[in-house]
């Protein structure tokens, strides 16, 4: 592999010669060999986005040449595609600010222009860079990023996931089942009743992530250094960020008060809890599903969870609700990642937060784990998702807190005798109250009719 000379105001770098990046880039690739882990294709097509629209702003400002201009909207439009990613090399523990990422990106952008117009001496501070710096760039590529995610992926793969859950409820409407709390039998519930509960959890995690995502429409571009807008026309942010708007069809705007958006991040912390919440919603809603469909003939067994790969590598036949685990897991990670998000946002000190890069790391980690893992989960679990109504008959006539209706009719301590009992003796609660003639049958019957139990009523 050869290698070309690059300088910066540091002085001279070996870069490899087929890479576009420079000098800087190529001290921060050596500072920072952490994790492997890199800004992913969300923030880079939002980062060229922002260098596209900031290099046709200042063209039409009259403060970049018309032919570097030229070039240089070119080659940011190919780092918004993805053609150079290869080329962002940079590891997320990094300067907090972004700023070795942001020089990445002004370098690839700067190296492509002139091979693109060899004629012309594009610089990467100088052009690509004018008027803006990474405080207000690597900031607003991150809420852009985080927004777009969380309109294109997440929010429709929830809402698709809602939509399926709402059928399975009209579905699985007339199955009357055991309703449990403390993991104990509890009063009887339609399985209909059950599904409506997850699907307005899962509807209420949508409207909640979306209502985070709001605040991130305030982009901190235009402040520069520290919020003062050093070096940068008054009407740069407004006109890129129009362009950003109509570009991505979500209605940024310029941060009311860029001192704020700058020294805080705010707005990403809000957004990161919002998917821990819809994280801990899932949860809920899997590990119900995956005990619910226990068994098949010693568990619980309501419900039948659709087979989709072999369960055991020793136990022939075993098959496991691997859909449920895998967003199980998914979740585990987000909560996870909230703290990391958390901890990132204590750090906004003076004008700045240095922590940055963890930040939208974690924000789009979740984004693209929990859109991916519903999508999946919706698609190979609950769409072809089944009850057993036989089986869910058999245990609600077996219940004890079938004596729950006639404690009204015969008094709470009678009715408890009578469940205590049944318990004893194995019987069913309709057997030994028909047994004993606490009631007259018909009343009895009335009384015991488990689907009325579902609805709010005084036998």
């Amino acid at each position: 592999m050869s290698n070309r000379i690059e300088r910066d105001s540091m002085g001279e770098m070996e870069v490899p010669e087929e890479m576009l990046y420079g000098a800087q880039t190529a001290r921060a690739a050596l500072n920072f060999p952490v994790s492997g882990f890199r800004f992913p294709r969300a923030f880079l097509r939002s980062l060229g986005l922002i260098k596209r629209y900031a290099a046709e702003t200042n063209a039409e400002l009259g403060l970049l040449a018309p032919d570097i201009a030229e070039a240089v909207i070119q080659a940011t439009k190919e780092v918004a595609d993805g053609v150079w990613d290869a080329h962002f090399v940079l590891d997320i523990f990094q300067t907090g600010s972004g700023t070795s990422t942001n020089m990445n990106a002004n370098e690839v952008i700067a190296h492509r222009a002139r091979q693109l117009n060899p004629a012309l001496a594009v610089h990467p501070n100088d052009h690509v860079n004018f008027g803006q710096s990474s405080n207000d760039v690597i900031p607003s590529a991150a809420n852009v990023s985080a927004a777009c995610a969380i309109a294109s992926d997440l929010l429709p793969a929830l809402s698709a996931m809602r939509d399926t859950l709402r059928e399975k409820a009209r579905a699985f409407d007339d199955v009357v089942k055991v309703g449990r709390t403390h993991l104990q039998d509890a009063t009887p519930i339609r399985m209909g009743q059950v599904f409506s509960g997850y699907a307005r959890q899962v509807e209420l995690a949508g409207e909640r992530i979306a209502t985070a995502a709001l605040q991130l429409r305030e982009l901190p571009l235009g402040g520069t250094a520290v919020g003062t807008g050093l070096n940068t026309h008054p009407d740069f942010a407004a006109k890129v960020i129009q362009r950003l708007a109509a570009d991505t069809g979500i209605e940024f705007r310029e941060a009311i008060n860029h001192f704020e958006a700058q020294g805080a991040r705010d707005a990403l912390v809000l957004v990161s809890g919002a998917l821990k919440t819809a994280a801990v919603s899932l949860f809920k809603i899997a590990n119900d599903i995956r005990f619910l469909g226990s068994g098949p003939r010693c568990g619980l067994g309501e419900l039948r969870i659709p087979p989709v790969q072999p369960g055991s590598s020793i136990m022939p036949g075993k098959v496991n609700p691997v859909m449920a685990e895998s967003l199980l897991q998914v979740c585990a990670q987000v909560i996870g990642n909230d703290a990391a998000v958390n901890i990132g946002g204590l750090s906004g000190n003076f004008e700045l937060n240095t922590m940055i890069p963890v930040i939208i790391h974690n924000v789009l980690q979740s984004t693209a784990l929990l859109a991916n893992a519903v999508r999946l989960f919706a698609g190979r679990c609950l769409d072809n998702l089944e009850v057993d109504r036989a089986h869910c008959a058999e245990l609600v006539e077996k219940s004890l807190m079938l004596a729950t209706p006639l404690s009204p009719l015969v008094g709470y301590d009678r009715a408890a005798a009578l469940a205590k009992e049944a318990a004893a003796s194995g019987q069913t609660i309709r057997e030994l109250a028909l047994k004993q003639q606490i009631l007259d049958e018909r009343l009895l019957e009335t009384a015991l009719d488990v689907r009325r139990m579902t609805k709010p009523g005084v036998p």
